[in-house]
């Protein structure tokens, strides 16, 4: 039986008493694969930043495996959520095994060095991510989509259960989409860890999620499974336009279509 691994009840959050997060109840399961969904400025990263408490305050209640949230250390909730964060353009001057290892932080006390463990963590995750064969070279050689699977490595090897990412595919290439998405979806369904993802790609999120939470205004608008998501009163509160939908040719799912200028 699944249990509950974040439960958020009417969560608000505030920035310069503007509000970003309106009275937000979720909850989610372990192993789930959920797409967080919106226009630009619906809360979307902010939520992430809240879970994982980049950003601390808030009204409200979240709690992760059943404990509060403010009851975590910042050490202890790493053991419990990895994030992975937008692609801001910033190279870290470290080879892939030196980076990915330095997502084993949670594990290691300061003055210690990393042991068998933090080192089988890390070429599990080099391994799942498909980048051994370049885990000596450094950031700064690599593509932008070599470099997402690095980072997204370090989130595995964190040993966290549960993987909070924002944006994964912005600004790659078709490919490297397509490889990121495999593998976030191996991640969950071979490996069992929880995925929410913040994404534009509606297309993505019909196709990969179980479930699709769409926020506007810092609202829920939408919360459920995702071959519900696509029909267009709904998409209509969310984006303010109608889409037109065609069946996907492999797996029968609507999804969108761009109309013609």
């Amino acid at each position: 039986m699944e249990n509950t691994i974040i439960e958020i009840v009417e969560f608000s959050f505030s920035i310069n008493s503007r509000a970003i997060l309106k009275d937000i109840s979720l909850s989610i399961k372990e192993g789930e694969y959920i797409s967080i969904v919106g226009p630009n400025g619906a809360g979307k990263t902010t939520l992430l930043k809240c879970l994982d408490r980049i950003h601390k305050g808030g009204n409200g209640d979240i709690r992760i495996a059943g404990k509060p949230l403010d009851k975590y250390s910042q050490k202890e909730l790493a053991q419990k959520l990895s994030y992975v964060p937008q692609a801001d353009g910033r190279i870290s001057p470290f080879t892939v095994y030196e980076f990915v290892m330095m997502g084993r932080y949670p594990h290691l006390s300061p003055f210690s060095s990393p042991g068998k463990r933090d080192e089988d963590a890390v070429h599990d995750a080099l391994d799942i991510t498909g980048i051994s064969e370049f885990s000596e070279r450094l950031l700064p050689t690599l593509s932008g989509g070599e470099r997402q699977k690095v980072f997204i490595a370090a989130a595995l090897a964190q040993g966290a259960k549960v993987l909070l990412l924002d944006e994964p595919t912005t600004f790659l290439d078709p490919k490297h989409q397509a490889d990121v998405h495999r593998l976030l979806e191996r991640a969950n369904r071979e490996r069992g860890f929880t995925v929410l993802s913040v994404t534009h790609d509606i297309n993505n999120a019909i196709l990969t999620s179980r479930r699709i939470l769409a926020l506007k205004d810092g609202a829920v608008v939408f919360c459920g499974p995702a071959d519900k998501f696509m029909n267009n009163e709904i998409l209509y509160k969310i984006y303010e336009k109608s889409f037109l939908f065609v069946k996907h040719p492999q797996t029968g799912k609507a999804i969108t279509v761009p109309e013609v200028p």
